[in-house]
This record gives C-alpha cells, sequence and structure tokens, in this order.
C-alpha cells in the first residue's frame, strides 16, 4: 500500500462528489487571487490593506468602505444620507430583486457613500463611488447623494473630493439617470463659484457619464495607475469609427500624456498627497473655523 502519493493538482473550490472531497484536499475559496496584469497567483493576505499586486504593483479594485479606511483619519468619516432608498422608477422587470441581492452580498446600499471626514487633520467633503455596486452605475439615489454632499460642502465652506468609479449610466433608471450627469455638474459649478477647491481621483473604472462630467470637472485630476478611464467601451468605439484604436488608449497613463489628467498617483501615497493638497489649497481661517 502506498503510504505516499503525489497529487497532480489541488483544487480551488468544492469537489464535485463525495469521492473526490475525501482524497483531495480542499483549499477555501477567496484564498488565492490572480493578478488581472502578471498574471502571478498571490496569496490573499500579501495583498495588505491596499490590495496591491506584491509583484507589479497592480492597485486591485476595493469597496468604498475600505478605501475610505485607507484615506481618513481614524474614526474622522461621518456618514450622510445613509438612509435614502433606491427606487425602481421605471418598474424595469427584476430590478428590485437585483437591487435586494446586491445590497445583500455587498453590505452596502447604493454605488456612492458620502460624508464628512479629515485627510491629515484637514476637514473635506468625501464621495466615494462603489464599483462593486452595480458595478458603481450612476442612478438616481447616487445623483442625489453627490448632490446634496455639494452643497453641503458650500454651506460648510469645505473642499470636496470626489473618487470615481463606475460604469455609466443605469440602464433600469434610464434617462432618469443619464440627468444626473446635469445636476451634479451644476452643484460643482455651484461650488467652484463658491471659490472652493475640488479634487477627483479617478479610480478603475471611471466610464460612461461619470467621465462626460464631473469626474473630468475636478480643479485637480489624480488618478490610480492602470484605471481605465473613458466614454464608450473600446469595442464600441470600434465599431462605431470602423477603425482599430491604438492599445491602452484609455488608461490613466495614455490620458495623462495627453494632458487629460494631472498626475498619477500609487495607492499607498494617495492619502499623504490628499493632504497635502488640502493644507496647499484651504486657508487655515476655513479649516479653523469648523474644528
Amino acid at each position: 500500500m502506498k503510504l505516499f502519493r503525489k497529487r497532480p493538482y489541488i483544487p480551488l473550490g468544492p469537489s464535485s462528489t463525495q469521492e473526490e472531497a475525501n482524497q483531495k484536499p480542499i483549499v477555501p475559496e477567496g484564498l488565492w487571487k490572480k493578478c488581472p496584469n502578471c498574471s502571478k497567483t498571490i496569496y490573499s493576505k500579501d495583498l495588505g490593506a491596499d490590495k496591491m499586486c506584491p509583484h507589479c504593483h497592480y492597485n486591485f479594485r476595493i469597496p468604498a468602505s475600505e478605501r475610505i479606511d485607507l484615506i481618513v483619519d481614524e474614526n474622522s468619516f461621518e456618514e450622510w444620507y445613509q438612509e435614502m432608498p433606491t427606487v425602481n422608477p421605471l418598474n424595469f422587470p427584476g430590478y428590485d430583486d437585483k437591487l435586494a441581492k446586491t445590497k445583500e452580498s455587498t453590505g452596502t446600499k447604493e454605488a456612492v457613500i458620502v460624508g464628512k471626514a479629515k485627510i491629515k487633520g484637514n476637514d473635506t467633503v468625501l464621495c466615494v463611488m462603489d464599483s462593486t455596486f452595480f458595478m458603481g452605475s450612476m442612478g438616481t439615489v447616487v445623483g442625489e447623494k453627490l448632490t446634496r454632499a455639494i452643497e453641503q460642502a458650500i454651506a460648510l465652506q469645505l473642499p470636496l473630493i470626489i473618487f470615481t468609479a463606475s460604469g455609466g449610466a443605469r440602464m433600469q433608471e434610464g434617462i432618469m439617470s443619464l440627468m444626473q450627469m446635469a445636476k451634479v455638474s451644476v452643484a460643482v459649478s455651484n461650488l467652484q463659484k463658491a471659490g472652493l477647491p475640488y479634487f477627483t481621483v479617478l479610480t478603475d473604472p471611471t466610464t460612461g457619464g461619470v467621465t462626460a462630467s464631473f469626474a473630468m470637472q475636478g480643479d485637480i485630476i489624480l488618478a490610480e495607475p492602470g484605471a481605465t478611464i473613458g466614454f464608450a467601451g473600446k469595442r464600441v468605439i470600434e465599431q462605431t469609427i470602423k477603425a482599430t484604436v491604438p492599445e491602452g488608449f484609455q488608461t490613466a497613463e495614455h490620458l495623462l500624456k495627453k494632458g487629460f489628467i494631472d498626475h498619477i498617483i500609487p495607492r499607498k501615497q494617495l492619502r499623504d498627497k490628499l493632504g497635502f493638497l488640502l493644507e496647499l489649497h484651504c486657508p487655515q481661517k476655513v479649516r479653523v473655523m469648523h474644528e
């Protein structure tokens, strides 16, 4: 009888039969991740809180709640409009069920979290979009939360930071979703007329109506390395213009060369960079007024 036996592979998930389950070791799901950039397999704990590949420094997508923990001073975030309910204005079939399942699986209630926070001791209004919730699509509630947060920034005389991550408009809400582009853009214009700074951080992916409106209205536009930034997808563009587009033309690096964004900041440096920008562009008297 053989005491030792070489196994040809280890299944990364539940076995298909009870016999296989008895014979093969089972590795829990989520223990390993494959980097989309360098294709290397990574032990999940090696990603760290920053969720960055230790081999090529690729930035994995992270939920809004984790993003906030990375950026703001400890226990300084005060969330606003948390209970704003998402409705089904067009009675789109299956939308209510999908909303319920997404809320349960993500633990969040919409594709953006807004509120007030401190970054390196500086007060700011912070809005963080979440690609794990309907791919960060901008529906009526997302637009309303962003607009109200901007209005609060004006009322409190505080700077505004928005982290964008979106696949565009939310198709289940039709034209009402597209109307949010204009609504948020008007609010941003009012913020800038009030002389308050507005910084955007474009993360992967930032596309569709978000790119076509408030994502590109920042006084200073930052982006994470390798982030996909654009309006329509590559395939749609090629089918429309009947031509092949350059490889990587919708990456943050390409847009930086073309002058669409101001700087690419590695995730580990974002907190320090935002703290510096707030310190540099916000008068001391404004910060003291609200401390």
